[in-house]
């Protein structure tokens, strides 16, 4: 078995029993550079519709409204229990049987942000109710509206205290993000796919989308201790 690398190192090429394969290239670093930029852009578009939303929806059950409270526990439940792949099968398909045109970008939103939104609504809700009564009736006693007990008081230290368990979910929504290759994404994962079945070399691909996925985790990592320091030192 021989190597050989073509001047200019555009292509690097194997033999193996007299066939020529190409090996990765340039172009397919960059393809999945790009992969990872619509993972990392398609994760931070279902983050921030599905943090808030998911707070919302905690609010409603923490409150408990009764109809809205049934609605959203049904929700949560439903959407928990479903798969990424089939929800998002679901919404690429569905939605279109039903008059609503919408492009593969959009399905993949609209996937993670409903998926991370019912994960969250439960970290949320969970710190909704760990938080000490005594606060909210102190601040009541002092004549506060409970919108302005529950932005200057509570939703501070609800928040800090869900920190981690946000920044979790945000790491298990991108490593689960590759799901939305069913509705024609073209993700990190994606990439690797494409370049290893044109190679006939997988594992050169795939190694470097795990790293890619690990510093992009890191960065999240990171991020999380950094906002817990600032919120410390305040």
């Amino acid at each position: 078995m021989g190597a050989g690398v073509l001047k200019g190192g555009e292509w690097a090429i194997r033999r193996t029993g007299g066939s020529v394969i190409p090996a990765m290239t340039s172009a397919d670093f960059i393809s999945l550079l790009q992969g990872a930029a619509v993972t990392v852009a398609l994760s931070l578009a279902g983050i921030v519709i599905g943090v808030p939303l998911g707070l919302s929806l905690a609010i409603l059950l923490w409150r408990r409204v009764p109809l809205a409270q049934l609605i959203v526990k049904t929700y949560v439940s439903l959407i928990r229990a479903t798969p990424l792949v089939t929800l998002g099968l679901l919404i690429y398909f569905a939605l279109p049987a039903i008059g609503l045109q919408i492009g593969p970008v959009t399905a993949a939103i609209l996937t993670l942000a409903i998926n991370t939104t019912a994960f969250n609504c439960e970290i949320w809700r969970a710190g909704l109710t760990d938080f000490p009564k005594d606060q909210i009736e102190s601040a009541q006693a002092f004549g506060m509206s409970w919108p302005h007990t529950f932005r200057r008081i509570m939703l501070p230290q609800v928040a800090r205290t869900c920190l981690p368990a946000l920044v979790n979910e945000m790491t298990l929504l991108l490593k689960g993000s590759p799901a939305i290759a069913v509705v024609g994404i073209v993700d990190v994962t994606r990439a690797a796919v494409r370049i290893g079945a044109n190679t006939y070399e997988p594992l050169p691909p795939f190694l470097l989308a795990t790293a890619l996925y690990a510093a992009i985790v890191f960065v999240f990592v990171r991020a999380q201790r950094w906002l817990e320091g600032s919120s410390k030192a305040r």
